[in-house]
């Protein structure tokens, strides 16, 4: 027979308020309390009515996460962080991805109104300041993460992108390299990551008395394996001299690493390669690629408890904006 609450308290020896507390992630539960009711629920494998928890609390202790492409591994893995932190909430997440277009993205965030949710955390991609009340009209609670939409009516959380890129071509300089590839541009871009990112790489190369050549700035207009591949495929075949490459995510490294690697250039003898995200696979590339970690799992977890204070209505007073700090995680690819 299915076990019920009461059943859960009965094998932990407490009163069903204390594990309605404990299922709810209350915060004033002693640990040990805590451990034997999680360990009873286990035991009998109860599971919450959801249904009924919903008509209780006129809440359906869901939120949504809209991102721009699950097939970019950061938001693969930044979607595996989110429903980490909201079940420790006591929330599930129901993810929504949308293409890189400004349609797209709007129906995404239209949709987010349908389906019943309690609260949305948004990674803006082609929406700008102008377009802040547009996500009011949304009518939930929402988080923003990214680069866009600053100083809102919305909590934002973000990473560091300048100064994580200035660290990342700071640490290239130091090591000896002084022609140093910016793989992943976005020409005329100032606001996304790709802006902010070449910004701290030319900071970088200015604060160690170097000019910055525009040769070794190489646009990749996507951020998949493939476009770095190509990217580094063209930057090779035309002959450019360099010694170090900032590549400005993991997977651009990957694919440029793979070209580099498939022409007889050694890495990091020949030229010093670092990313960005410390995605899982780069501890396992060959060599393991040094990148920067953004601060990817806080950034998840301050996100979903911004966006459940919210929600619970312990939401403080003006909006916040939060950057995560961010890691230089040294590995294989600039250790000679």
């Amino acid at each position: 027979m299915t076990a019920t609450l009461h059943d859960v308290a009965r094998a932990a020896g407490v009163s069903i308020k204390t594990v309605s507390n404990v299922i709810n992630n209350y915060p004033h539960v002693r640990v040990t309390t805590r451990e034997r009711v999680e360990a009873a629920i286990d035991q009998l494998q109860y599971r919450p009515n959801q249904a009924a928890r919903s008509l209780r609390s006129g809440r359906a202790d869901m939120i949504g996460l809209i991102v721009p492409d699950l097939r970019n591994p950061y938001f693969a893995e930044l979607a595996d962080d989110v429903m980490r932190a909201a079940r420790a909430r006591g929330f599930s997440v129901l993810i929504e991805q949308f293409d890189a277009d400004r349609e797209s993205e709007l129906a995404a965030l239209r949709g987010a109104r349908r389906r019943g949710l309690d609260g949305v955390l948004y990674s803006v991609l082609s929406l700008g300041e102008d377009d802040a009340e547009l996500l009011d009209e949304v009518g939930m609670p929402m988080v923003l993460l990214g680069e866009r939409i600053f100083h809102s009516a919305h909590d934002h959380v973000t990473m560091r992108n300048t100064e994580a890129a200035q660290a990342a071509t700071a640490h290239l300089l130091r090591g000896g390299r002084s022609r140093i590839v910016a793989l992943g541009s976005h020409p005329g871009e100032v606001v996304g990551s790709a802006g902010l990112r070449l910004r701290g790489y030319e900071a970088a190369i200015e604060a160690a008395g170097l000019t910055v050549d525009p040769a070794l700035v190489v646009p990749v207009d996507r951020w998949h394996r493939i476009d770095g591949a190509e990217a580094m495929r063209a930057v090779l075949d035309a002959g450019l001299a360099f010694d170090g490459v900032v590549a400005f995510n993991d997977s651009i490294a990957l694919g440029a690493m793979r070209v580099m690697l498939e022409r007889g250039v050694t890495i990091p003898d020949d030229v010093a390669l670092i990313g960005f995200d410390d995605l899982d696979e780069t501890r396992y590339s060959l060599p393991a690629l040094t990148t920067i970690d953004p601060g990817r799992s806080e950034i998840a977890r301050v996100a979903v408890d911004l966006l459940v204070d919210r929600i619970v209505g312990d939401d403080g007073d003006a909006p916040r904006e939060i950057r995560a700090e961010f890691r230089l995680i040294e590995r294989e690819s600039t250790s000679r």
